[in-house]
């Protein structure tokens, strides 16, 4: 189950169709921008749950 949280950030970052356009914008930052910014904290949660589910198993 943890890989499941460790593939979803590697999938949505490789996943390049899925962001590379400039709408909608966000205070002027194009979508590919804020799209890969809003992607690290999200990656860091995903990261996060993974662990603690390992942390859980052992």
């Amino acid at each position: 189950m943890k890989y499941v949280f460790l593939i979803i950030p590697c999938i949505l970052c490789l996943w390049v169709p899925l962001y590379n356009r400039l709408e909608p914008t966000l205070w002027s930052i194009p979508f590919f921008y804020w799209f890969l910014l809003v992607l690290v904290p999200v990656s860091a949660l995903f990261i996060w749950i993974a662990a603690r589910i390992e942390g859980s198993d052992s």
